[in-house]
């Protein structure tokens, strides 16, 4: 069992209970719970895997996949008196998501030998369109469109995976970098409440 695959499962778990928190926060039934906490942790898989054409799509080629989601379900049930009133719980499993499937993302648009810059937005898809799919299904505005940088700190992530790939860094490394890098860059966005610019006006300012 390789490393990136144990780190694989562990960003499907993390996803999966994002999701059920969410869905729980919602008073969601047991099945809405796992459809939600499905959809977080593998709708952006899914989809990139359908813009690319790749079969078989990931979870229906591996059930480890369902199996996680099922115990991440489970988890969050027994453990939702500990947890779910914590943000920081809500913020560390995105985090572990979004960086781990970022760079499977990336790593497997590179494998269906699509230019870098594709593989890298298959990358961004994989990590955060699980989260927009969540929260579209949950009634809320989708992360990406609200302040947070999120899909940028995907973007840098994937961005260092290349130069580190091109100077031929232990693949298990990389990832690991990489994905750090993601993970640092949220920290540092939250902490200290950043945000990228926005367009108050056009160019040439008001008439």
């Amino acid at each position: 069992m390789s490393v990136i695959y144990v780190i694989d499962i562990l960003g499907t778990f993390a996803f999966a209970v994002s999701g059920a928190l969410v869905a729980l926060d919602k008073k969601f039934d047991m099945f809405g719970v796992l459809i939600i906490a499905f959809v977080t942790a593998v709708g952006g898989g899914m989809l990139r895997d359908v813009l690319i054409d790749a079969h078989p799509i990931n979870w229906i080629g591996n059930l480890d996949y369902l199996y996680t989601i099922f115990i991440a379900v489970v988890f969050t049930f027994l453990f939702k008196s500990k947890i779910a009133h914590l943000s920081k719980t809500m913020f560390l499993f995105d985090t572990i998501g979004i960086s781990v499937f970022t760079l499977l993302g990336l790593e497997k648009g590179l494998s269906f030998n699509l230019h870098p810059i594709i593989a890298i937005i298959m990358g961004v898809i994989s990590a955060v369109f699980g989260g927009v799919l969540r929260d579209v299904l949950t009634n809320k505005v989708p992360l990406i469109f609200e302040k947070e940088i999120y899909a940028s700190a995907c973007l840098a992530g994937g961005i260092i995976y290349l130069i580190l790939n091109y100077f031929n860094v232990e693949e298990n490394i990389n990832f690991i970098i990489s994905a750090a890098v993601v993970a640092i860059i949220r920290v540092i966005v939250v902490r200290f409440h950043l945000e990228l610019p926005k367009i108050k006006d056009d160019i040439f300012g008001k008439a």
